[in-house]
Formats: structure tokens, sequence, C-alpha cells
């Protein structure tokens, strides 16, 4: 099943060496998250707030799990490398105010936590009535910043994965499973 699903893909499978996590299991994963979320914000009719662009398919297939009134927003941020070191930005704020309401922070994933800490930090300074985090795509191995996770998905190995929102230079993020990057990529932009 496995190969079937790098041999599907062809040309957009081009570089995986093995899948790590299937389809199936994301679904399956997907499916528990949503019963979970929905059980536990029955009645409260959550803000689901989600980055661009890495979280947009794990975004679209959790809210369609979730079986509760819902609504969804999106913040969008630009990273700074060079002379300020993880740095960010705001490039796109939320559509809706969140004083008062409860805000499930929906990541792709979380790896040196960071990003995710700044960006909480701007929520909470918001007054929502709750503040949780629900993660597809955990790293633990680089965390700097301990963040509480309400909902986790699965837990990364310190490789270099993509697929399903995941992506290398905006590639393989339409993969519909993570799959290991092979050491033959990074060679070959070594050599260019």
């Amino acid at each position: 099943m496995i190969g079937y699903q790098l041999e599907r893909y062809g040309e957009l499978a081009e570089g995986i060496e093995r899948v790590l996590i299937s389809r199936q299991e994301i679904e399956t994963r997907i499916y528990e998250l949503g019963e979970e979320i929905s059980r536990d914000y029955a009645g409260r009719n959550p803000l689901l707030v989600g980055v661009l662009k890495g979280v947009v398919p794990f975004m679209a297939d959790l809210v369609r799990a979730i079986t509760i009134p819902i609504e969804v927003d999106y913040m969008d941020i630009a990273r700074f490398r060079a002379g300020s070191e993880g740095a960010v930005r705001l490039e796109k704020d939320l559509n809706v105010p969140i004083e008062g309401r409860h805000i499930l922070f929906v990541e792709d994933v979380i790896d040196t936590g960071m990003t995710l800490n700044y960006l909480l930090r701007n929520l909470r300074a918001r007054d929502p009535a709750s503040l949780e985090v629900c993660v597809f795509f955990n790293k633990p191995v680089h965390r700097l910043v301990n963040i509480p996770l309400k909902y986790k998905g699965f837990d990364l190995p310190d490789k270099f994965v993509v697929g399903y929102g995941l992506d290398y230079r905006e590639q393989y993020r339409n993969l519909p499973f993570v799959g290991l990057l092979h050491a033959h990529v990074f060679q070959e932009e070594i050599r260019d």
C-alpha cells in the first residue's frame, strides 16, 4: 500500500525516500481530533485560527471532521532570518475580534515553538475567553519554548519530512501523506 502511494503520485513523489505517515493514518487521526474538539467545545462556537500556508490541508480536513458550529480565520506572518534571527512580522491579522471568544489555534507543525509563542502572546493580549493549541505535527527535539498542546496529531522524527502541508521550497505540500525527503534532494541543491 505504501509503495502504491509513492507510485500513484509519480513526479510529485520524486525525492521521497519513504512514507512515514500514510494517508489513512492522517484521515483516522483527523477524525479522532474532530471528535475530541466537538466534544470539548460543544455549545461554545469556537474560532479556529490558523497561519497560512502550511496549515491549509490540515485545517480544511479538520473543520470537516468537527460536528459543532465553528468559525475559521487565518493569520499570515513573515519570518526574517538575516540580521534578526527568528524575528516575525504579522502580514495578515484576523478579520474578527477575539475578545471573550474561545480560540483554538490550529498549527500544522511546531518545531522550536518560537513563532507559535510569539503568536500566542499576541492573541492572549486580545483577552480571549480561552486559548488552546491543536498541532498536527509535533517536532519536540528542537523545542526552545514549552507550549502546552491540548490536541496533537503525530510526533515527527528529527528528519526533514514533507507532505500534507509540509514543504521543501514550496514543493510537496499537496502530497496526502508525510514522507521522508531523500538526501539526494539536498545534495543536488548544494551542487547548483
